[in-house]
Parts: structure tokens; C-alpha cells; sequence
């Protein structure tokens, strides 16, 4: 009996964690919608970003921002999606601020490798998948929203975007990720 009520609650934890992490999230509205990808159209946004060669270390250190490891000591709540690109040869990893966060009220990071950035708004093609944030998982959608969009005559404007929307522990079938393209796209 112990053993089912185990089982029990370690499955309702694993199907009902994702949700419990209700974090916010980049708002967009959707302007196109295909059978394999949509079009969003993004307002400008606040986010901090670390550069690095090898991609090691992006996310702790973004994550220690947050924490408080900045100018203020203040904790800010984490926001979807953490997004990795590839510009000018580093790897680019980027955590959104919540809404409330602007240039004026943002804490000054305490580590030169963060830096506090405006993502200008836009329109993006996105592609959605389940399963594991991988790279072979991320090139195999990149490649068929990279071939959609050319199909359809819409014009890529920078490079690939990696984004993920869950924690390491939600079960690979439950998982929201993304590739992404930033486009010229005439609404």
C-alpha cells in the first residue's frame, strides 16, 4: 500500500510540475498561422545576456542575476523563454525581464559579463516541438522552419534562436521548445 501512494504522488508531481512553474512570459501576438509555423509579432523587450565562446556558464550566470547577485541585492522572478543564438561566432544566451522591469528600475549587473539589453520588437517565425532541448532536436525543426519559410517566400532577418520553456526535470513529452527566426514580414 505504502508503495502505491508512493507512485501515486511522484506521478502527480511529474505531470503537474511544469505547470506549477507558471513563469511570465514574452507577450506577442500571432499575425500568421501555417500547418508547421506561425508568425509573431513581438513588442520591444528588456532582457540581460552573456556572451561566451563554448555557451558554458550563460545560464548561471544569468541565474545568479536574478537570485540577487546584482548591484540592488534584488531577486527577480525567472520569465520564458530562456533563448540561445549564435552572433559573431559566441554563443548568446538571454533571460526576458518581467514586464515590470524597464531601463530606469532595472539593477546594474555586479559580474561585466551580464549585460542589461533592449531587444527591439519584430516579427519572428516560430516553430514549436516537444522533446528534449537538444541540439540535434533544435537543427532537425531550425532546418524545416528554415525550408518553410523559403517555400513561402518570407525573408530570414538573423540567425536561428533557440527557445526552451521548461525545467530540466518536466518530462520530455510535456516540454515546449522553439526555433525562431526573426523576419521581414509585412503585416
Amino acid at each position: 500500500m505504502n508503495n502505491i501512494l508512493k507512485i501515486i504522488f511522484y506521478s502527480i508531481f511529474l505531470f503537474t510540475y511544469p505547470h506549477v512553474m507558471a513563469n511570465e512570459e514574452a507577450k506577442y501576438d500571432v499575425v500568421k498561422s501555417s500547418d508547421v509555423y506561425e508568425i509573431r509579432k513581438y513588442s520591444d523587450r528588456l532582457a540581460i545576456q552573456v556572451k561566451s565562446i563554448n555557451g558554458n556558464n550563460g545560464f548561471r550566470k544569468l541565474f545568479n542575476f536574478i537570485s540577487g547577485n546584482n548591484k540592488k541585492n534584488q531577486k527577480i522572478k525567472m520569465t520564458v523563454p530562456v533563448t540561445v543564438m549564435e552572433k559573431s561566432g559566441n554563443m548568446t544566451m538571454q533571460f526576458y525581464l518581467p514586464s515590470k522591469f524597464n531601463k530606469n528600475n532595472t539593477p546594474d549587473p555586479t559580474s561585466s559579463d551580464v549585460e542589461i539589453i533592449n531587444i527591439e520588437g519584430g516579427y519572428y517565425a516560430v516553430i514549436r516541438y516537444s522533446g528534449r532541448a537538444s541540439e540535434n532536436n533544435f537543427i532537425k525543426h531550425r532546418d524545416i522552419l528554415e525550408s518553410e519559410l523559403y517555400k513561402d517566400g518570407i525573408v530570414i532577418k538573423g540567425p536561428p534562436i533557440k527557445a526552451t520553456y521548461n525545467s530540466p526535470f518536466t518530462l520530455p513529452l510535456m516540454r515546449r521548445n522553439e526555433a525562431m527566426f526573426r523576419v521581414n514580414y509585412i503585416d
